[in-house]
């Protein structure tokens, strides 16, 4: 494709996006924009490192927890944001995803051999050990090891580690996903849901309304965790990118808050994607740092122990053994036809071959047949309810009104129909067919 061609395709984008007024989220894009997945999948950015996930529930110390749902969630950050993009790539939008829509996926880390094991523990962890000799002593003393961080299977410890990704459309209109993520042998599990507001102004602002719980069992802790906003640029330049601004919050039931402050680049100056995050005691009102974490999300960023100075980890997105796990998923035939890869297979396909007509073909024979199942509910005076999750009343919401005490936060339960959580017992031997004789199409 041409620079040419690139470049009147972002010009009609912006045409088209400049003709629609209100919330865009459920707006059919041009198919050139549009991603061969749906945003059911997002999902998947916080489960693709089962290492990554299972780490803050094989720390004791809770401050060193913390500082590790914090890595959590920067190290998701880039498949969170750059979807079938990267720093070079632009990005695109996901598939609207249909009401009851379903993903289901899991992930295993499984332990490195020995010898590349040694490598791994070494890739992100930049302690100073210059003087160390092999029997674990700094000039006849043992080395001072409480600063490090226990990072889990990162640290080639020889363990395991599934996560096991189930999310949902549990709304259409407006749009809402909901999502569960569980790794039972560790004990560790984030439930989360998000309404999702586009608008059109000199960029693309995408607002999620909603937020995550992260929970670790051994500990009975639970960790809030906001869904960022993003400003999607780069019309003119016709290479789309986004843009994470403002300050969130990561707060704990063990009393530490993790705060984020994100900067975009401007228009014409700055680098993209940059952070810096400090970890205090919420109960601190000088919010006095105890970790530092600085740089770019999309690239990599040090840890550091404000104390000492001491720099903890660096650690590199692009490093072999920072690489997600591969997903394990049903083949396309296998799986329920309210399965979202299945569902979206032809469209997909399409997409993946530049073939936007029969791209734009099977995406409207898909939406024509839900809107016909919409109108035969409305006469018949039913509701479609979703099948994995369920809805209650934001009052009955306790870790969220307990964890946001203290803070600006607001639930908006009214926006997103409720709170809504995974139903475990029906997620335990899912059986097919997910809905008997009826499919998305009727």
């Amino acid at each position: 494709m041409t620079k040419t061609t690139i470049s009147s395709r972002f010009r009609d984008l912006g045409k088209f996006l400049s003709s629609v007024s209100g919330d865009l989220s459920n707006v059919t894009a041009p198919p050139f924009f549009l991603a061969a997945s749906s945003v059911v999948e997002v999902g998947h950015c916080w489960s693709q490192r089962p290492g990554v996930f299972a780490a803050p529930a094989l720390e004791p110390d809770d401050a060193k927890r913390s500082l590790l749902v914090l890595r959590m969630v920067l190290i998701a950050m880039r498949s969170q944001f750059y979807i079938e993009g990267s720093p070079t790539v632009s990005i695109k939008k996901p598939l609207n995803a249909f009401l009851g829509e379903v993903f289901l996926a899991s992930w295993t880390h499984e332990p490195p051999p020995p010898a590349a094991a040694a490598a791994a523990a070494t890739t992100n962890t930049h302690t100073d050990n210059r003087d160390e000799t092999s029997h674990g002593t700094t000039h006849g003393r043992k080395k001072d090891r409480s600063n490090e961080i226990n990072l889990g299977m990162d640290s080639g410890d020889g363990r395991s580690a599934t996560t096991r990704l189930v999310s949902e459309q549990v709304s259409h209109h407006p749009p809402i996903t909901a999502m569960a993520i569980v790794d039972d042998e560790h004990g560790i599990r984030a439930d989360g849901y998000a309404r999702v507001e586009m608008t059109f102004g000199s960029s693309i602002d995408i607002k999620q309304i909603g937020h995550a719980i992260l929970s670790i069992a051994q500990y009975s802790e639970s960790y809030l965790i906001p869904l960022p906003d993003v400003r999607v640029r780069g019309l003119l330049s016709g290479r789309l990118y986004p843009e994470v601004q403002g300050t969130y919050s990561i707060v704990s039931s063990s009393g530490f808050v993790s705060e984020i402050t994100f900067t975009g680049a401007g228009m014409f100056r700055g680098s993209k994607n940059m952070f810096q995050a400090k970890m205090y005691r919420k109960d601190d009102a000088n919010k006095t740092a105890i970790y530092e974490v600085a740089g770019c999300w999309s690239d990599g960023w040090t840890v550091k122990d404000s104390a000492t100075g001491q720099l903890l980890e660096k650690y590199d997105v692009d490093a072999l053994d920072n690489q997600p796990a591969r997903m394990n998923i049903k083949p396309l035939d296998e799986q329920d036809e309210w399965e979202s890869r299945r569902a979206w297979r032809g469209v997909a396909d399409a997409l993946r071959r530049g073939d936007f007509r029969n791209a734009v073909t099977e995406k409207s024979r898909l939406e024509e047949a839900q809107r016909r199942m919409r109108a035969d509910e409305a006469k018949l005076g039913t509701t479609f309810e979703p099948l994995l999750f369920r809805r209650k009343g934001g009052e009955e919401h306790d870790v969220f009104h307990e964890l946001a005490k203290g803070t600006d936060w607001q639930l908006q339960a009214e926006r997103t129909k409720g709170v809504w959580q995974v139903d475990d017992q029906k997620t335990t031997g899912i059986q097919h067919p997910l809905r008997g004789g009826l499919t998305p199409l009727g």
